[in-house]
């Protein structure tokens, strides 16, 4: 209807629009810091509304320069405050971290690299001798030479054990070997039992089954390499937690600083002594529903 339109903006000095007008401001830059064509920032200041207090309408109506600068401690302060929570949380976790979790992990790897040197030299000592690379089995006392009956024994002997307890059925290139039925995964599974435990699942096929056997055997070496970087690893992360648990909270100073003139400037501004506020975030709400005035009426 109206080619053109006018649009007015009317502020009077020392009044709430000095405030109100700081309020959007403070929204817009929250805004812009998303709404931008360039890389997005990584975290941004939200707007809290603010409530203010009998005193504080005072010192902004008489447009003292001290309450902006309040104001902006205010904001400020709350925002180190939550940096310094966060760094205190991290503190607490680094420290839990280095008494507990990193010993435990630790000796765990050292464990494992015990019992894979173990096994590995074990695996070591018996290796497949022959043509079809195998070494003799022993299932229910009876030791095969033969690759082919020993597959087909190990069928056998798992068809009567439909436990889901190990049981163990014989040895291996020096390993006991244990037997059990798998019924969630509904097949049967074997331990190599040596000081560690290697689990092998089983298949209906006889000589892939001793192939599988041999392929968890060589599989040993390089457990043992992974478990020895792993520790190695670990120990970088404790020395590393060990040096940053000592790191002083980086704005500790500021923090101080600033928390101490907000508080001079509460003094001066009579801001120190608890009032009720005017104006807050949103009106408290009763729990009790009101009483009705009138009696319900059939319509």
């Amino acid at each position: 209807m109206f080619p053109e339109v006018e649009v007015y903006r009317y502020v009077t000095e020392q009044t709430f629009d000095a405030y109100l007008y700081q309020l959007v401001e403070s929204k817009q830059k929250f805004i812009s810091q998303i709404m931008t064509s360039k890389s997005p920032v990584r975290s941004a200041e939200d707007v809290d509304e603010v409530a203010l207090s009998f005193a504080e309408v005072k010192m902004l109506a008489t447009g003292d320069e001290r309450f902006k600068e309040k104001m902006d401690l205010d904001m400020q302060v709350a925002k180190l405050k939550v940096l310094k929570q966060s760094y205190l949380s991290e503190h607490y976790d680094l420290e839990d971290r280095i008494l507990k979790y990193f010993p435990q992990t630790i000796k765990e790897y050292e464990k494992r690299i015990a019992s894979y040197e173990s096994d590995a030299a074990l695996a070591e000592q018996h290796k497949p001798q022959g043509e079809e690379k195998f070494c003799p089995m022993t299932l229910k006392g009876v030791t095969y030479t033969e690759k082919a009956d020993a597959g087909e024994m190990l069928l056998a002997v798992c068809k009567e054990n439909p436990l889901s307890n190990p049981v163990e059925i014989g040895s291996y290139r020096g390993f006991k070997i244990e037997v059990y039925y798998d019924s969630f995964n509904t097949h049967y599974c074997l331990n190599l039992c040596g000081k560690a435990k290697h689990k092998i699942d089983l298949g209906s096929d006889a000589l892939g089954n001793l192939t599988r056997i041999e392929n968890e055997i060589g599989k040993i070496p390089a457990r043992l390499e992974a478990a020895k970087t792993r520790k190695t690893e670990t120990l970088e992360q404790l020395a590393n937690a060990k040096t940053e648990v000592l790191k002083p909270f980086a704005f500790e100073d500021e923090l101080k600083e600033k928390t101490d003139r907000l508080n001079a400037l509460n003094i001066e501004l009579n801001l120190d002594e608890k009032d009720t506020p005017v104006m807050d975030t949103e009106p408290e709400q009763e729990n009790e529903q009101p009483e009705k005035r009138t009696q319900d009426r059939e319509r």
